[in-house]
């Protein structure tokens, strides 16, 4: 069963790689008119500033041709402040975004659309549901530039007003990138946003793998076709200690990551992600701490083999990689217990998937749909109520008014299956709105 998953989604993965590089696609039609609704404004006494074209055009697309680039992140900002000899782009930027949305036949507790969290038995109370979210509403501030000295750099602050109550200024980005290196709270190297597919809802495909750690990153770039990145990374686990038998233990070792990459065209590629990380653990009884070493691996690509489709891809496997994203982070599944060894964990097994198809009718409009699968791989005897996996399956269509004007519907569908053969699937409609400047 699993190979089957593997062979499809690999087949998919690949299938972009027949690309023609002679044609643009409709999406980098709509990120063409997006780049060329920017305001340039030139930090000098003279209207007609004497720089090169080129060096514009580059500061600007290196805002939206990032490596980490997710469809949600925010455009750069509609004024940028450029240094007379263009080697300093300074831009503050935002979106107001708006989303709303309806449960029916069982409510999910919140904003965001999850399998993990469809309920089993349903509360005839909640049977219903129509709430707003203002939660994705954020400002940044970028800067980009290069030095003699230092070469190509930038620095980069978000914060999303998504904290308590979906109101709180929470911040969500902030790093520094020097040529090939890159230092701060980013885009774990363990994920590949620019392959996950456009959703309204804000949780997207609950095989999503999208970790966000303070880490330090090599990544460079050979013959414009081969990107190679290695990190070390701050540790963020979830450990699911009974503290009767097993206790939790300081975090004492970062995580590694690492991607190799190969790309035919700006913004198509195919990319093989890893991550080794060590979990600890105390046995109470014993009085002794133990080190178990988990590890994922993501194969994920996106392309455009014909000039309105986009396809996008992702399939993962591993030990202990539970709270890099997906149904599995709402859980505690890094590290559980073993139900034949008291006082002992174990890093459980899981695997899942996802495939997007969009196409775009005109370059401001396109529909997406999706599949996702996140399968739980534990061993010995489970209890019947434990989640063993989570389908989603979404269908949109966003409609671009204007370069900085969008609107959205999708309708999602999911399924929670538990060990014990019950299940639930649950349904919601949802809209969004949302301005960028």
């Amino acid at each position: 069963m699993i190979g089957k998953y593997v062979i499809t989604s690999a087949m998919l993965l690949c299938a972009g790689v027949t690309s023609s590089a002679a044609t643009k696609s409709l999406v980098d039609m709509q990120r063409d008119s997006v780049i060329a609704s920017h305001r340039i404004i030139y930090l000098n006494d003279d209207d007609s500033p004497k720089v090169y074209s080129d060096s514009i055009k580059y500061a600007i697309e290196s805002f939206y041709y990032d490596q980490f680039r997710h469809f949600q992140d925010p455009d750069a900002p509609y004024f940028l402040f450029m240094s007379k000899d263009a080697r300093l782009a300074m831009g503050i930027g935002g979106c107001v975004r708006m989303r709303g949305w309806y449960d029916w036949d069982g409510a999910q507790p919140t904003s965001a659309f999850s399998p993990y969290l469809i309920p089993i038995d349903k509360d005839p109370a909640k049977m219903r549901h129509f709430d707003t979210t203002p939660a994705g509403t954020c400002l940044f501030f970028r800067v980009i530039g290069r030095n003699k000295t230092l070469g190509y750099y930038q620095l980069y602050i978000e914060a999303n007003f998504n904290g308590y109550q979906s109101r709180d200024f929470h911040l969500k980005k902030a790093y520094a990138v020097i040529n090939d290196f890159t230092i701060g709270y980013a885009n774990s190297t363990f994920s590949d946003p620019a392959a996950v597919p456009a959703t309204v809802d804000a949780n997207g495909p609950n095989n999503k793998i999208s970790p966000t750690s303070i880490l330090v990153r090599w990544m460079p770039t050979i013959k414009k076709r081969y990107t190679f990145a290695v990190s070390v990374e701050t540790p963020s686990q979830q450990i699911d200690v009974d503290k009767i038998t097993t206790s939790k233990v300081d975090s004492w070792m970062p995580d590694f990551a690492a991607f190799a990459q190969y790309q035919w065209n700006r913004g198509e590629h195919v990319r093989l992600s890893g991550i080794v990380r060590t979990m600890s653990y105390r046995d109470i009884e014993a009085a002794k701490n133990h080190n178990v070493v988990g590890w994922g691996l993501l194969l994920s690509s996106v392309a455009h083999p014909w000039t309105p489709v986009t396809t996008y891809a992702t399939v993962s496997y591993g030990r202990g990689y539970g709270s890099t994203g997906g149904d599995l982070q709402v859980g505690s599944y890094d590290l559980v217990g073993d139900a034949e060894r008291p006082g002992y964990m174990y890093a459980p097994a899981s695997y899942g998937w996802n495939i997007g198809l969009q196409y775009n009718f005109k370059p401001n409009l396109f529909s997406t749909v999706t599949a996702s699968h996140t399968r739980y791989l534990p061993k010995g005897e489970i209890d019947g109520s434990e989640y063993k996996y989570g389908l989603f399956f979404a269908a949109n269509v966003f409609w671009n008014l204007t370069p900085r004007m969008q609107v959205g519907a999708e309708f999602d569908l999911g399924k929670r299956q538990n060990f014990d053969g019950r299940h639930s699937w649950g349904q919601r409609i949802g809209a969004m709105a949302q301005f960028s400047f």
